[in-house]
């Protein structure tokens, strides 16, 4: 690890699991690095949390990281950042020490696949490249949809899309006080990703892995398969039963598809 990375306090931003509600804490000393540092990046809305039951589905061989967006749970008096550019410069060099000089992979669902990719392109101008892009429910970022969030005009639609993207638990939505809490970065998050756009000539030279569910409204397998044009590298479309967080309950199956492709790739 390079000496300006190492100086970077990465636990702002990158939560570490190591079993179930139990933090992995770093050896002062320098412990050997896992097989595998697998990084994940949560969907609008969404807190690091949300990747802790990864952690006791991932085994010994892996160890999970989720990054921590400013403005949900303990970074809750920070302002959300409503621009995805500016989000992965800001969260880089953290990025970047939290992986350290081992293996690692990265998983991006939903906002968290456009930041992923934001984020590679950073770590491959470092030398820092992951062994695997994955890409879960989100269209290409070269593929646009017009007024995409047009609808949110005020908090009861915006509870409502939450309520119908089924990824925020329903006793938030119920408690007025929570739900106030939460609409912030939800609508940060929001306005960050519908002003995001790539044009096809964006690229990174990282393996991508994009994974849907066939019947998520938000993401066709066409747009899906558009992925195929930023990277430079090995790419694949994988579609599963279930709506936009078809991920919920798929755990392992999720982690044995992303071994098998890391596995296949390093022969």
């Amino acid at each position: 690890m390079s000496a300006a990375a190492a100086s970077v306090d990465s636990s702002l931003w990158v939560r570490r699991f190591s079993a179930p509600g139990t933090p992995r804490t770093p050896d002062p000393a320098g412990s050997a690095d896992p097989p595998l540092r697998l990084l994940c990046l949560p969907h609008a809305g969404g807190s690091a949390s949300v990747f802790r039951p990864w952690a006791a589905a991932a085994g010994p061989d892996v160890e999970v990281l989720a990054l921590q967006y400013p403005g949900r749970q303990d970074r809750y008096r920070e302002p959300a950042v409503a621009d995805l550019t500016r989000l992965a410069d800001l969260a880089a060099p953290a990025v970047r020490a939290a992986v350290g000089d081992g293996r690692y992979a990265l998983f991006g669902h939903s906002m968290g696949a456009l930041l992923a990719f934001e984020l590679t392109r950073r770590l491959e101008r470092d030398g820092r490249a992951p062994e695997l892009l994955t890409v879960s429910g989100r269209r290409a970022p070269s593929t646009r949809r017009d007024g995409e969030y047009a609808h949110l005009t005020d908090d009861r639609s915006l509870a409502a899309h939450l309520r119908d993207l089924s990824g925020t638990d329903p006793r938030l939505l119920a408690d007025e006080e929570a739900l106030q809490m939460i609409l912030p970065a939800v609508r940060a998050d929001l306005a960050a990703v519908g002003g995001y756009f790539a044009g096809p000539e964006v690229t990174v030279a990282t393996p991508v892995l994009a994974l849907i569910g066939d019947a998520d409204p938000w993401v066709t397998p066409t747009e899906a398969a558009a992925w195929q044009r930023h990277t430079t590298a090995a790419f694949e479309l994988g579609i599963h039963p279930g709506g936009h967080f078809y991920l919920d309950g798929r755990r392992q199956e999720l982690l044995a598809l992303l071994d098998d492709r890391l596995t296949t790739a390093r022969r």
